[in-house]
């Protein structure tokens, strides 16, 4: 590629067709425009100037670099003019998190587009590897992860965390939760579901519990939004986020009951390594926060 300091010296050059006037303009000596313009004369492997005594004229090369030199000039100056222009409430957004996070988040962002009508979205409840691995190769603008994925590439910042919660009926009456009483309701089981019982029960039930793969299940769903409807009706238990239990249409049929050993899940937000972010993004960035502020 060109050097892009010696070609805008040497398009000065072409415009004012003087080399005194090209170095007062960009403020350099007259024999420093000279040198730059023989620098690019040699990576481009052609005269671009021919002398006519004190003047000069453009060779046929020169032509063609000056008119590249412009058309560089214009597309910086249109990329300048969009990055001054940059606005929260225009363009788009890509977002991926968890499944319980996202039908929390969703209703936030379909508020932020409502007052923008210009502002387009795009939510995508993922795996946290996918998560990770679409920030890094630019499918996501933003990702949502539980733990600080240390990477040259991404910028992770801290923004909150959720509680495991043990999730039963509402209208159930209160008892002291043992492992036998779960065991006698059943587990209501998702995909992430064997997870997070190893990770609460192992901490609450040491000497019962002998892992997720010994539980008695009830049932199973893969939908997010339906794994508590179940245990809303009186049917088993189950184990979510708190966002997934915040989101669910009826929450007041579901109950989070105390267990003695609290575990909670570290929330992060993940994006990747630029200079600067734009607009939008930050926006959409603090509406996440907002969300996570609220079930920390």
């Amino acid at each position: 590629m060109l050097n892009a300091t010696w070609l805008e010296t040497f398009t000065t050059l072409s415009e004012t067709g003087h080399f005194t006037r090209t170095a007062e303009k960009l403020h350099m000596t007259q024999p420093g425009v000279s040198q730059h313009l023989r620098k690019l004369e040699q990576q481009v492997g052609q005269k671009l100037i021919t002398q006519e005594g004190k003047s000069f004229a453009l060779t046929a090369a020169g032509e063609m670099v000056r008119d590249l030199g412009l058309s560089r000039r214009a597309e910086e100056k249109s990329l300048r003019n969009v990055i001054m222009a940059d606005d929260p409430a225009v363009g788009e957004v890509r977002i991926a998190c968890s499944g319980s996070f996202a039908q929390l988040l969703y209703p936030r962002l379909l508020a932020a587009m409502q007052a923008a009508p210009q502002l387009m979205i795009h939510l995508e409840a993922a795996p946290q590897d996918t998560v990770v691995s679409g920030v890094l190769d630019g499918r996501f603008d933003l990702g949502v992860v539980g733990h600080d994925k240390s990477h040259p590439r991404l910028d992770a910042r801290h923004i909150g965390r959720e509680e495991l919660c043990l999730i039963l009926p509402a209208d159930g009456v209160d008892e002291v939760i043992t492992f036998e009483g779960l065991e006698q309701r059943g587990f209501i089981a998702h995909p992430d579901g064997f997870a997070y019982a190893d990770d609460l029960f192992s901490l609450n039930f040491p000497d019962q519990f002998e892992g997720a793969d010994r539980l008695n299940l009830r049932s199973f769903v893969n939908q997010i939004g339906q794994i508590p409807a179940p245990v809303a009706e009186g049917i088993g238990y189950t184990l979510l986020p708190r966002s997934g239990v915040e989101a669910f249409a009826g929450r007041s049929q579901l109950k989070i009951a105390a267990l003695p050993q609290r575990r909670y899940h570290e929330l992060w937000s993940i994006t990747r390594r630029v200079p600067h972010r734009t607009a939008r993004l930050c926006a959409v960035m603090q509406i996440v926060q907002n969300v996570a502020n609220e079930i920390g």
